[in-house]
């Protein structure tokens, strides 16, 4: 996550100075999205690996990710698979237009403005004056944590939620391959008969986290309701800004945002977990016990 806001914000700047084409442009995309993925399937290789192993007490999780390297080739095609159809979601997603009727206003929140709508709100807004961060002393230009923060950030959460998409649409894809060392194409193909099989249990178990990950993330409200609401983006003329949160509130978004990721840290692990229990349930036809 931190990696990808990072690259994320590094597009940003790159785009700004240099301006490339559209082709440069998408490979770059691409390139970030394509390491982010690779190291996200890579490291579910390693724990679907490892937690069969525990069971037996003879291997450790970095024991089994070092073992996955076997399975380099087809876990470095299924990420390539997975980072193209990311962009065309993402691409389909950005495109979504905004609803101007009243009487369907709410497919608004489903739009490409969501994510700069919350992000503008406290305790995403670390300050309400945005050249303290973004000004570079003696300078007088724009730093790189302009890129970072909220544009990095933001578009890494952009791109988390689809790739999350991804990841439960074909949740059995990695296990097929290091546990039954299937072909990219036929842990594809067994991956969604398995789905047919048992689509109310991963729907269910997709439906759990993401309801903790949204009363997580939403709680932002609480603080908000807490600081009063000030929008700085709405202040005219630009850059008079009245109102400047306490250190207090500062340290407050700050932990906010250790929390957040510790949870989704959590919530990763426990998915990993449930997709190995869903995948059991399936092979066996019996009932799959979420841990």
């Amino acid at each position: 996550m931190v990696g990808n806001t990072l690259g994320q914000a590094a597009l940003f700047s790159i785009g700004h100075i240099m301006q490339p084409d559209i082709i440069v442009s998408y490979a770059l995309d691409f390139l970030l999205e394509f390491a982010t993925l690779f190291f996200l399937v890579f490291l579910l290789a390693g724990l679907v690996l490892s937690i069969p192993s525990k069971k037996e007490g003879s291997a450790s999780f970095f024991v089994e990710l070092a073992g996955a390297k076997k399975y380099l080739k087809a876990l470095f095609l299924w990420s390539v698979v997975l980072a193209l159809a990311g962009m065309l979601l993402f691409r389909i997603w950005s495109y979504f237009p905004v609803c101007h009727v009243s009487s369907c206003s709410w497919l608004n929140f489903f739009g490409p403005s969501i994510f700069p709508g919350i992000l503008n709100q406290f305790p995403f807004n670390l300050t309400m004056d945005p050249n303290i961060f973004t000004e570079v002393p003696g300078y007088g230009g724009r730093s790189l944590l302009l890129w970072i923060y909220p544009l990095g950030f933001m578009w890494a959460l952009i791109y988390s939620a689809i790739n999350l998409l991804l990841f439960i649409l074909t949740p059995f894809v990695v296990p097929l391959i290091v546990l039954e060392h299937k072909t990219l194409r036929g842990a594809v193909m067994g991956s969604f008969a398995m789905m047919k099989k048992i689509w109310a249990e991963v729907a269910a178990c997709a439906l759990f986290l993401w309801v903790i990950v949204c009363g997580v993330f939403l709680t932002y409200l609480l603080v908000q309701a807490a600081h009063g609401y000030n929008d700085p983006w709405m202040a005219w003329p630009p850059g008079m800004i009245t109102s400047h949160p306490t250190d207090t509130w500062i340290a407050l978004g700050l932990l906010y945002y250790l929390a957040v990721f510790i949870v989704a840290f959590v919530v990763a692990t426990v998915g990993g977990i449930a997709v190995l229990d869903l995948y059991t349930s399936a092979k066996t036809g019996q009932n799959a016990k979420i841990r």
